[in-house]
């Protein structure tokens, strides 16, 4: 049958509509279109430890991979996630989310693991996972991290390929760290990264990779202490709030949707409380 021109043109449009809502749907979570999960909507406060098991979660370590872990590195002992630090790895959920508000409850154990035995204790949150497991270095899924390290709590790490499909922007200071990174302001000048790091606002610029390092400002407390960090995940905004203070904010961040890992980088932690939350309309912190 021949077409018409109405019915050619009409196929076009169709088809250009497909295609610029696939475009914009790669941009807001890159990876979605290929075989990445949904987003689990977030309509109500849930635990994804439950002090029990890792019923929510699965195993990667780096050269052992999926649900495999013989040294026993992600335990949960008298309701808490116990993470030895013996090998580097990640817990990570089975389902991806986006626009939430994380809560975690963790303190450092004191163990300091080789070849970092004496270096700072090392752990983190990555969000945003999407892509392959061990991706990164055959570790941990492409994502955008909120640091957890002494010194370094609420720093931003982009963990990617050092494409435009992962990056943060964030404001920062006019002078960056003797390391060469940006420091968080939130009255600095835009600063986008697809690589490296933003560091928290009060870094310490004396700041070194020794165990037992402490700055200045240091929001979290001293080690064997609880501590508390939020995040909250609003679109492509990310805001990092560690012991109930701002401590980082980015913006325009890719992606803005996926997994969420918990790591293993050499160093002994627990965590006793995961919970993931709706978002509010006032962010908490100060």
């Amino acid at each position: 049958m021949k077409k018409s021109r109405l019915d050619v043109w009409n196929r076009f449009v169709a088809w250009s509509r497909f295609t610029a809502a696939c475009s914009l749907l790669g941009s807001v979570c890159p990876g979605i279109l290929a075989a990445e999960p949904t987003p689990t909507p977030v309509t109500e406060a849930r635990e994804l430890f439950n002090g029990q098991d890792l019923t929510n979660w699965y195993r990667y370590i780096k050269d052992e991979g999926k649900e495999n872990d013989p040294a026993g590195v992600f335990t949960v002992r008298d309701g808490k996630l116990c993470i030895s630090g013996e090998k580097l790895g990640c817990i990570t959920t089975h389902e991806a989310f986006e626009n939430y508000r994380l809560i975690v409850e963790y303190r450092y154990t004191g163990a300091a693991i080789p070849p970092r035995e004496n270096r700072t204790r090392d752990c983190g949150i990555l969000l945003h996972s999407v892509g392959k497991d061990g991706a990164w270095n055959g570790t941990w899924m492409y994502s955008i991290e909120c640091n957890i390290i002494e010194g370094g709590a609420g720093d931003f790490i982009v963990v990617g390929d050092g494409s435009e499909n992962y990056a943060v922007t964030a404001n920062i200071k006019d002078e960056k760290s003797p390391k060469g990174c940006g420091i968080y302001d939130p009255n600095g000048k835009p600063h986008t990264i697809n690589g490296g790091r933003i560091d928290w606002w009060g870094r310490d610029p004396r700041w070194e990779d020794v165990k037992g390092f402490r700055g200045v400002q240091d929001l979290e407390k001293p080690i064997g202490e609880w501590n508390t960090i939020e995040v909250i995940c609003d679109g492509n905004t990310i805001t990092n709030i560690v012991n109930g203070v701002v401590a980082n904010r980015a913006y325009d961040v890719k992606p803005s949707c996926g997994k969420i890992q918990i790591q293993s980088e050499f160093a002994g932690f627990e965590f006793r409380r995961i919970t993931i939350l709706p978002l509010e309309k006032t962010p908490s912190g100060k």
